[in-house]
Order: C-alpha cells, then structure tokens, then sequence
C-alpha cells in the first residue's frame, strides 16, 4: 500500500541513516522555484541556501527544466568513452573559455568529492611525489582520500584514521595579528614560517605532490583570506615544483562575484575541482587542469562510469548560458555588497553578531556569546530555528558551528534580500530577549 508524504516522514528514522538524514532542519518539502521552497505545511519559505551553493540560477529555473526535458528525448546515459555525444564535448569546450589561465582539460565525474579525488590523483601521478599538504579548517570531502585532507571538523575524520600521506598547516586567521601589526603581512609571514617548519620537521619539498586548499574557506566558517595570502602560497608552491589544487567545489560559478574565486583573487592553480553550481542540482563535477597536465594522466589511470553524464552536461550548457543572459555576475557583486551593508547594520544593533565574513554572495554571519564573544553554535541554532518559523532558510558552518551561511541564488533581489533579512533580525532580536531573560 502506497503511503503519504506525512507517513513516509514518520518512518523516515526507520529506512534513512542518520548521516544522511539528520541535517538542519529537516523541512519537509513540495516544490521549489526561484527562490522558495514549498513546504509539507503548505508555507513558502525564501531560501538563501542554494542547496548548500548547488541553484546559483535559482530552483527549477524554465532553461534548467526544459534543457532537461530536451536532452532526455536524445540520451540518457552515456559512458564517456565508450560512446562519445555533443553535450559532454561542448560543456568542456565552453567551461574552458570561462575558467582561468590554461585551465582546459576536464576529468567530469558526480560531486565535489570525487573531484577533489581526481584532483590528487592526477597530481601525485604526475609528480611522482607521495604526500599532500592541505590546511586546518578547509572542507574537501568524506571519502577517504578527501578525508584525508579535511580538517574542518574534527568529527567527520572520528575512526577513520586518514592517509599519513597528508600534512596540515594553518589557513589564514587575520585575527591572531598582534595589535598593531597589518594583518595582511602577518598572516603572509605566518604562512612562510608555517611553511618552513613543515618542510624542515616532517617533510621534504621534494616529496610533496601537490597544496590543496579552498580559495575561500566553505563549512570551516566562510575565511577570506587576503589576496597576498594566497598569492604566497602560488609563489612557494612554485619555488618547490609542487602542484597547487584549488577546491572551488563552493566558490565557482559566480559565488563570489566572479566565475571562479581564481579570478577575484587574481591566483591560478594547477588543478581545480569545480562542482556544486555548474549544473543546477544535477549529479556533475570535474576535476580540471591543462592539456599539458592532463595528457600525463593516461587510459586506465582514472575512470568513471556515471561521470559527464549527458543530461548533466547539458543542464551545465544551460547554466552557463542563464548566468551570462542574466548577468549573474555582476548581481552577485551587487546584491553581496547590498546584503553585507544590511548585516553591518544588524551587527551594530545585535550583540550577539560577531563578524560579517562575505565575498560576492557568500557571506557568512558569526553567532557570539555577547559577553565572551565566544563561538555560540547554541545561539545560532536558536537563531536559525527562529528564522525558519518566520519563512527564511539558512545554513551553519563553522569549527563550532557558529557561523550562519547566507548564499541565496545568485538570481536574488533586493527585496528578497531585504524580507530575509528583516526575518533574521526578528529571530536575533526575540534570541537576545530569550538570553536575557535567561540571565536575569
């Protein structure tokens, strides 16, 4: 016997695992467009998640929908390799001409994770080199070899015991300089130091492959790190013949303002893995580098079989081509900087707002103790519960989950801007009461 929607709900502990069915907030669903979602309850909720930065053009967006429905008349499946089609051929062709520098090979594969795979893959092929140098904080995936160079929480990596092949130094924390001191340069000395001590204690520049690490840091808490940061890094990298990976699995498709975050920073790698946003929901991703790089990387080296899937492919012909009618680009620059604007002002009034962390339209939002100013991941899942009850979506990151994600479509108004935000302030206004209320 078929059951509801309400039914399935009920039984839902009983047939998903929890790691994949206990994430916040559980909000059961209809539909979704533009940038709402349409719930169980019959509300609509204004979304600024983007299936975790996934619908850059917006939910369900008619371009997506009917490219999907032309490509399905056509193929359905095609194993790269064993048949060749056109849309696979013409998404690297135009993904080529958008990402930076000689960046224009594609390995395409189904998530991020298996990007990031791929990325350290080819580059301990290439280099012949065994070890990976990643940085505290940065998020790059579950499976093993990602794990390996996750260090954003220390949860995900709990009785897994990753690669030793991995070494860790310390992401960009502009926070730690000295008062007094540019903190720009500080954290470039930092990075130097960090760098030295590594190759001088535990390993040798000649045996690592590759640096890997987010241009801009996602679920470790939304860091931006200054541009001289990560242009020392291109420079060391370059000095030791090691391979730069950058993870734009979050920042790319115009998240920042930009195609890629390469490009806001002006630093190209070697390697990049690029999914989330580059088909609109569906299953794709690409391990990235230049012809050059990727003719070492010989038949048999990697494979895939669901990888460039031909409807994929064609939903990221069709989101690429949204972005440039609509000029996504610049309304990201936009409305990010109308949306810090905005959050400025609220952290003026809310104590319990700490920093305003943004680049384009990935803007993360620190939730403090006010008197401590101390991570406050219990505030912020107060806050976060508050706002949805109100008809907003947001998301948390963060080492303590003290960081509320804000990364609405790139396709958002200012007046969507505006109503989630005057949510936002609600929610924070009627926490604070509750906290000192609590205190009294």
């Amino acid at each position: 016997m078929e059951r509801t929607f309400e039914e399935l709900i009920e039984r839902m502990p009983d047939r998903l695992a929890p790691s994949m069915a206990k994430d916040h907030p559980n909000l059961p669903v209809v539909k979704e467009e533009g940038c709402y979602y349409y719930g169980l309850d019959g509300r609509k909720y204004l979304d600024f998640t983007s299936g975790i930065a996934v619908t850059n053009v917006g939910h369900r967006h008619p371009k997506i929908v009917q490219a999907i429905k032309d490509a399905a008349d056509g193929l359905m499946h095609g194993p790269s390799g064993v048949i060749m089609y056109e849309s696979i051929l013409r998404l690297a062709d135009e993904l080529a001409e958008i990402l930076p520098g000689d960046l224009d090979s594609f390995f395409f594969a189904n998530s991020g994770t298996e990007a990031i795979e791929g990325a350290i893959k080819l580059a301990k092929y290439v280099t012949k080199r065994p070890y990976v140098i990643s940085f505290t904080g940065c998020f790059h995936g579950r499976s093993l070899g990602a794990l390996s160079v996750t260090t954003s929480k220390s949860k995900y990596r709990k009785f897994m015991q990753p690669s030793g092949l991995a070494y860790q130094i310390p992401y960009a924390n502009e926070r730690e300089c000295p008062e007094g001191e540019d903190s720009a340069r500080y954290v470039v000395s930092k990075l130097e130091k960090d760098f030295e001590a590594l190759f001088n204690h535990q390993v040798t520049p000649e045996e690592v492959a590759c640096v890997i690490l987010e241009p801009v840091l996602g679920e470790g808490g939304y860091i931006v790190p200054p541009k001289a940061w990560l242009k020392k890094v291109r420079e060391i990298c370059d000095r030791h013949d090691i391979l730069l990976i950058f993870d734009e699995v979050q920042t790319g498709f115009g998240r920042t303002g930009n195609w890629f975050a390469a490009q806001t920073f002006d630093v190209t790698p070697d390697i990049m893995a690029i999914a989330k946003g580059i088909a609109s929901g569906l299953p794709l991703s690409a391990t990235v580098a230049s012809n050059k790089l990727m003719k070492q990387w010989p038949l048999g080296s990697h494979g895939t079989t669901f990888g460039g899937n031909p409807i994929a492919c064609s939903v990221g012909l069709a989101t690429l081509e949204v972005m440039k009618e609509e000029r996504l680009l610049d309304n990201t620059k936009t409305m990010g900087a109308y949306a810090v604007s905005r959050l400025e002002k609220l952290k003026e009034k809310h104590p319990v707002i700490g920093s305003i962390r943004a680049v384009g339209l990935m803007i993360g939002i620190e939730i403090v103790h006010p008197k401590t100013s101390k991570p406050n991941s219990g505030g912020l899942m107060d806050i976060l519960d508050r706002a949805l009850e109100k008809g907003v979506l947001f998301y948390l990151c963060g080492n303590h989950s003290e960081v509320i994600r804000m990364i609405p479509p790139l396709t958002v108004t200012k007046e969507q801007i505006d109503a989630g935000l005057h949510m936002l302030d609600e929610a924070v206004t009627e926490y604070e009461a509750s906290l000192m209320s609590h205190l009294d």
